[in-house]
């Protein structure tokens, strides 16, 4: 079967879940034409034109008659029948009595009501409304199964070379976690010589809506993906005004995996980040070695706030801010005794590469934070100390970087 042909076949598989795509989703599908498929975006272009797919957004019935898909699932038909008529009554009486005057949504009442006699109509019936509910529940687990951005000439990232170091900490102030120090072996790899800013995060979220800063009645993204505070500190969907290149904040490890997967790369193992903070240089307390100031990075509260990528000396990798200024999530799953048993061989904790990568939306474990941060102490700044939280975790001096694999 031809690329083609396989492109075809995935058109198709998504127009029976949903004939109706958002203008960024055909960007979305152009993107996977040409970079999944070989295929290019004239070529791509005509196969979605032909396919029928409308442009449009997707109505969620459930939630035009203010009801849960939860409800859908648990509730036995008469009583899902009882709720769907008393909510279909309740509104369409209120739309009737609101007059001609204009609703928030840009509607008018009168297509308030055939919207809402639809509605009706779809959920009491249970095939149509299990259909519906289908669809309903393949967008929201599609919502963080983000397309790739485009394919460009990455000049921002530096190659980490394959082979040794001594990972660990084993000076006065290491903690248990951190020992033994042992000898490991990491392949080569590419990884951002800045953490990811707010802008490209923006382009990042532009992209992909789903991912857009909770707000009031419009969430979104599921609550199992951040804690509440995901891009707290933006005003609605915008990073303040000259804070374009300072670190994004307030990211949970899962929109920093779908960051990375829309990028094309992904997080850090905790190994391959400490081999690439450290520099080259053996067993040294910071990235450029035992002595530490203010004018090297950006910690213990000095500035009082992330500062702009790059306004601290780099390491011998050419790697800047990989101590201080925001911690920075791994991959790895969180083991206070991983250094005593771990591979020496591209150690990762909690499952293979692929499999997190693959799975990442499922994952509950405690993550890896590496680096230290603005807000914290100089101990916390040093190259072998470790930090982990839950997922969804999203606070103001938490970001991250992406490394790229050396394909063969």
């Amino acid at each position: 079967m031809s690329k083609r042909d396989e492109y075809i076949i995935l058109i198709n598989e998504f127009k029976t879940v949903s004939p109706t795509i958002s203008d960024e989703q055909r960007k979305g599908l152009l993107r996977r034409a040409v970079q999944q498929f070989g295929i290019t975006i004239d070529d791509a272009a005509d196969i979605l034109n032909a396919s029928g797919l409308v442009i449009g957004k997707q109505e969620n019935y459930f939630e035009i008659l203010g009801l849960s898909t939860e409800e859908a699932q648990s509730l036995d038909e008469l009583a899902i029948t009882k709720r769907v008529e008393t909510a279909h009554k309740n509104l369409y009486s209120a739309s009737l009595q609101a007059g001609g005057r204009p609703r928030a949504d840009g509607r008018s009442e009168e297509q308030w009501r055939i919207l809402l006699n639809q509605a009706r109509d779809v959920l009491i019936d249970p095939k149509k409304r299990n259909a519906h509910l289908a669809t309903v529940q393949h967008t929201e687990e599609t919502l963080v199964d983000t397309p790739s951005a485009p394919l460009h000439l990455d000049s921002d990232i530096e190659l980490i070379p394959a082979g040794e170091f001594e990972m660990g900490g084993s000076d006065n102030e290491a903690f248990n976690d951190e020992q033994p120090v042992h000898t490991v072996f990491v392949d080569a790899f590419y990884m951002d010589k800045y953490p990811v800013t707010n802008e490209q995060f923006k382009a990042f979220v532009d992209a992909n809506p789903q991912w857009n800063k909770p707000q009031g009645l419009s969430k979104f993204l599921p609550a199992k993906y951040h804690d509440g505070y995901l891009l707290h500190h933006w005003h609605g969907n915008n990073y303040l005004e000259g804070q374009a290149n300072h670190p994004v904040v307030h990211i949970s490890w899962y929109a920093a995996m779908a960051y990375a997967e829309w990028v094309g790369k992904r997080l850090p193992t905790e190994a391959e980040w400490e081999k690439a903070a450290r520099g080259g240089l053996a067993v040294k307390k910071y990235p450029w070695g035992d002595l530490i100031d203010t004018t090297k990075a950006n910690f213990g509260k000095n500035i009082g706030s992330t500062t702009p990528i790059g306004e601290y000396s780099p390491n011998e990798f050419g790697l800047y801010d990989m101590a201080g200024n925001v911690w920075e999530w791994c991959l790895d799953e969180w083991d206070g005794r991983f250094y005593a048993s771990s591979p020496s061989e591209n150690p990762i904790a909690g499952d293979s590469i692929s499999k997190i990568v693959n799975n990442y939306r499922d994952s509950k474990a405690l993550r890896l934070l590496r680096g230290g941060s603005w807000y914290n102490k100089v101990q916390d700044i040093r190259t072998a100390k470790r930090s982990a939280a839950l997922p969804t975790y999203a606070n103001s001096n938490i970001g991250f970087r992406c490394v790229k694999p050396i394909t063969t």
